[in-house]
């Protein structure tokens, strides 16, 4: 069982402007709720107990919403100068203890098949294990989208192992959404530093995994996608009151 999440909600969500101009990307709305709902919903359904959001663009707009919430326990960490992925994790490490964690980015988006065990955080707990892994990935086989969705992060070996693929021409896509272990952020500076650094830092070590997800991800980088996406959970609750 992971009991506690990290979700990333600091950026500035330049390409989805006007909406951000407003409100943080992950206070965007997506079939009725912000997306952040969405992942607070599913965390708090695989029995996460406690969260920490990262905020520092337009603050107050998502932290008058977690205030709203009652369970799971919600933890602002504020950022007056963002950090990055990185350094954002770092500062609000504390509250993590030695146990693994969910991390989330703001923007992520998903829909579970029906069998519980592929469900994405149930199959990264299920397939979570500290003596081997520092971190491990969710990731989705490019093959399911479109060309200019999607890029190719990572290469999963037979043995789940993943490898960064620089030129974006891998076999999988990475979701924004894993476990990590404390441990991987022994030496990290403090400050303003990419998640990434510390992604590579496993590989080289040899404790970067990786699996392959079966249900919906949803990629929302643009206005477009986010009306094509809003439109199609709309339309889902719609079938669902019919």
């Amino acid at each position: 069982m992971i009991e506690k999440a990290f979700i990333l909600a600091a950026g500035l969500g330049t390409r989805l402007r006007p909406y951000t101009d407003k409100a943080p990307k992950p206070m965007v709305h997506i079939g009725g709720k912000p997306i952040i709902a969405h992942t607070i919903d599913a965390l708090a359904a695989q029995g996460v107990k406690e969260i920490v959001v990262n905020t520092s663009h337009l603050a107050h707009v998502i932290e008058d919403y977690l205030k709203t919430i009652d369970s799971p326990r919600i933890i602002i960490s504020h950022e007056n100068e963002r950090l990055e992925t990185g350094g954002g994790i770092k500062k609000a490490l504390h509250h993590f203890g030695d146990d693994p964690f969910y991390i989330i980015n703001g923007d992520a988006l998903w829909q579970d098949p029906e069998d519980d065990h592929e469900a994405a955080l149930a199959l990264l707990a299920h397939n979570w294990d500290s003596t081997k892994m520092d971190l491990l990935l969710l990731c989705m086989d490019c093959k399911k989208f479109e060309a200019k969705e999607i890029n190719g992060d990572y290469t999963i070996a037979a043995d789940g192992r993943a490898t960064r693929n620089k030129d974006k021409n891998g076999t999988h896509m990475f979701s924004g959404i894993r476990i990590c272990h404390p441990r991987l952020f022994n030496g990290a500076p403090d400050g303003y530093f990419s998640f990434l650094e510390l992604m590579d830092k496993a590989e080289t070590s040899n404790r970067l995994y990786a699996l392959p997800y079966r249900g919906v991800w949803h990629h929302i980088s643009t206005v477009d996608d986010l009306k094509r996406v809003d439109a199609l959970y709309q339309e889902a609750q719609n079938d669902s009151a019919a």
